[in-house]
């Protein structure tokens, strides 16, 4: 499986491209969705599937476009569904905006998997930043979305946050996980789970 990292978004939040052979996963439509489908068209890629870590808009702001532009499916868990439609919980409004999305095609809870091109990608329930914040999984490369960065961890302070939830989260679901596992968070740059354990002070 490829990664394309696009780090152009809304508060510079991170999209990601998966794929392999001509089928193709979209992380976070953060981006605008026109360079994501020139990627695609330039890979020859089908999308199959728009995933959403969390609802906040940073990292959905392009998601109608792109599902229009690619009738993909929209997968989110099931907790963050009602921020997609609500401008106050998904944070538009603390931008001047009144984005609503519409709920997601398939609502995921922890443990379900995604399929594509063979490819299946775990889903970790990690809520803290938000309530149905996931993680997304392939072997040794984790998708964190906003629950983890470098030397860093998401916010608990945006309205539906919970603080030691996320600490569970990260400590329970994702500090479990391999050392040499990459971590690709939802700004930033990259990590592994094993640098995190050893120096991230959030994390104690």
């Amino acid at each position: 499986m490829k990664v394309k990292k696009i780090a152009k978004g809304m508060l510079s939040a991170n999209c990601y491209i998966l794929y392999k052979d001509y089928e193709a996963v979209v992380i976070d439509p953060g981006v605008k969705a026109k360079v994501i489908i020139e990627f695609l068209e330039a890979n020859k890629l089908s999308l199959k599937y728009i995933i959403f870590t969390h609802g906040h808009i940073d990292h959905i702001l392009y998601a109608k476009e792109l599902k229009n532009g690619t009738n993909a499916k929209i997968v989110v868990h099931y907790l963050d569904n009602e921020l997609l439609v609500d401008s106050y919980k998904n944070g538009a409004y603390l931008f001047g905006l009144n984005n609503k999305f519409e709920n997601g095609d398939i609502l995921v809870r922890d443990g379900d998997q995604i399929i594509f091109s063979n490819i299946k990608l775990d889903i970790i329930f990690t809520p803290g930043h938000t309530p149905g914040g996931i993680c997304v999984r392939y072997n040794e490369q984790l998708f964190s979305g906003d629950t983890l960065f470098y030397m860093s961890i998401g916010r608990a302070d945006l309205g539906m946050g919970d603080h030691e939830q996320l600490i569970d989260s990260i400590k329970n679901r994702l500090f479990v996980l391999a050392d040499s596992t990459i971590v690709y968070p939802g700004h930033g740059k990259n990590t592994t789970i094993g640098d995190e354990k050893k120096n991230n002070l959030y994390v104690v």
